[in-house]
């Protein structure tokens, strides 16, 4: 009996210490918050080693011959319904340990998929093993019934897995209220479906108008500072991206090859 009992709280303490061991879909890596879109220009490995982006991604499930600093995590990405091949997935789970799925699949222009569609492929996305995020909405993700919340809905009846929400946020109010918008856009995505979220595109621009408006430099930094302060302290973001790294990309960049403008200065201070 006693030896009986012995074998019965070995076998106790081992099924306790395995449910201590996250799996690796759902373990966080350690990665500092800040990060970047890029895209490959010259001086690229520079400015992001100067601008202290702790993660980078490029829209690819590559990194499109990018040579990045071994301070900058690379996070793959699919971006739509094409990627969804055996080529381009395998490629994303040879280099990253996290995944970002369709880009703006609500948007014409970009991945265009229907949420049908999205949860039709989600199994192939989910069969990579990596910390998987659910698609990046261009905008609503807090609404009820909008095209992120009928996904979220689709993927929870199907029993499938999403680790964590990317949003993107452009704001048109230039002003210093512009940082509390986000925040509160932030939260309420997050109120909504308690996952965690990364901010994957965000800047100042106004899409309102058939033509973009854009801030003033000053007024692009002054966000840039006070957003990503605002962001470190948040504890349900795990990370975030400015848009974008260089002003070859975007004239939002942040770097000019491997100079930095008022904007790179104020988001290269922080974090």
């Amino acid at each position: 009996m006693r030896s009986a009992h012995r074998s019965l709280s070995i076998l106790l303490a081992l099924l306790a210490a395995l449910t201590l061991v996250p799996s690796p879909a759902s373990s966080v890596p350690a990665v500092k918050k800040k990060g970047v879109s890029a895209a490959n220009f010259s001086g690229v490995t520079t400015a992001l080693s100067d601008v202290g982006a702790g993660w980078f991604y490029t829209w690819a499930s590559d990194k499109q011959g990018i040579n990045n600093p071994s301070s900058s995590e690379f996070v793959p990405m699919i971006w739509g319904s094409g990627a969804v091949n055996p080529t381009q997935l395998n490629q994303a789970k040879s280099l990253g340990t996290s995944l970002l799925a369709f880009n703006e699949p609500d948007m014409a222009g970009q991945a265009n998929m229907s949420v049908d569609q999205a949860l039709q492929l989600w199994p192939q996305l989910q069969g990579t093993g990596l910390r998987l995020s659910a698609p990046a909405v261009a905008f609503g993700g807090d609404t009820p019934g909008g095209w992120l919340d009928r996904f979220m809905s689709g993927a929870s009846s199907r029993g499938y897995r999403v680790d964590f929400i990317p949003l993107h946020w452009y704001g048109s109010d230039f002003s210093a209220a512009a940082v509390d918008h986000l925040k509160g856009y932030l939260q309420a995505v997050y109120n909504r479906y308690r996952k965690p979220i990364w901010l994957t595109e965000y800047a100042l621009i106004d899409f309102t108008t058939s033509t973009p408006r854009y801030p003033s430099s000053d007024q692009q930094a002054a966000f840039a500072k006070n957003s990503a302060l605002m962001l470190q302290g948040l504890s349900f973001v795990e990370r975030y991206s400015w848009f974008t790294l260089s002003t070859s990309t975007h004239r939002t960049g942040l770097y000019t090859g491997t100079t930095p403008n008022a904007t790179g200065v104020a988001y290269r201070s922080v974090g």
